[in-house]
């Protein structure tokens, strides 16, 4: 895990401006939070009182898809990019559930979930996980470190769970993307999750940046657009509910969506 001293960690945690780990921490129904998280949590929610279901319908995407790379597309190597806190079924834990092997690499530039890092480490002692502490801007920086624990000869699921809102226009996401992928052997995959442009998601994101949590909407081409050079699963990028739900589910369609691909 990437180290950083207590001073710096201090200096990078401000408890007084909202920010978006914490914030999604909050409409998961978590705890590690502060009073100006739930303030800003709770203005959107007045905006948008759907937002928490933005919150579940992500969070299952990630095992199910997840579920899907492990057991079915045999992957055992995950780089998870904007992890947020722990919560339940992190990555690791959906993984070695079924292949106790798996190792999985978690990136994040916030210092609570640096500070609750540990929670991810709890590796099954057949894998192994890791912590990078770093920014979804630097990719370079984030597979030089991963290298350290996965083997970039063998097929790798990079997770992209709602990170790229996080990234404007100007710091070029499809290039990051492609990054990322081009880094990756044959046989790789790729997952997003992001949400997209609806009106009651504008007013929403206008709230976030009011409160200093800044998300960028983007349509359902532009997000299926970062998948370009890759082979879409089924169904395609669809709304995250009906991204292959859990049979005997009915789940009801929300304005973020989600895709799988495979490097070929």
């Amino acid at each position: 895990m990437t180290s950083r001293s207590e001073s710096d960690l201090q200096a990078r945690l401000n408890a007084a401006q909202p920010n978006s780990a914490r914030i999604w921490n909050y409409l998961l129904g978590g705890k590690d939070n502060f009073a100006a998280d739930r303030n800003a949590a709770e203005a959107l929610i007045t905006e948008l009182p759907e937002i928490r279901e933005f919150a579940r319908a992500g969070r299952g995407f990630l095992t199910r898809a997840v579920t899907y790379l492990t057991a079915e597309a045999g992957v055992r190597q995950f780089i998870d990019v904007g992890t947020g806190l722990p919560t339940a079924d992190n990555t690791h834990e959906v993984a070695q559930r079924i292949a106790p092997e798996s190792k999985v690499v978690y990136v994040d530039n916030d210092p609570v979930v640096l500070t609750h890092a540990r929670a991810l480490l709890t590796s099954n002692p057949a894998g192994a996980t890791s912590y990078i502490d770093a920014d979804a801007q630097d990719p370079k920086t984030i597979l030089q470190a991963a290298g350290v624990t996965l083997d970039f000869t063998q097929p790798i699921a990079v997770m992209l769970i709602g990170i790229l809102g996080h990234l404007p226009d100007t710091d070029n996401p499809t290039q990051v993307v492609r990054t990322f992928v081009d880094a990756l052997p044959p046989g790789s995959y790729l997952a997003i999750n992001d949400s997209i442009i609806t009106p009651g998601n504008v007013v929403a994101a206008d709230t976030a940046r009011e409160v200093g949590s800044n998300y960028h909407l983007r349509t359902p081409a532009q997000i299926t657009a970062f998948f370009d050079g890759l082979d879409l699963l089924d169904p395609g990028v669809v709304p995250t509910p009906l991204w292959r739900p859990t049979p005997g589910t009915t789940p009801a369609e929300v304005p973020v969506y989600c895709g799988v691909a495979r490097k070929p």
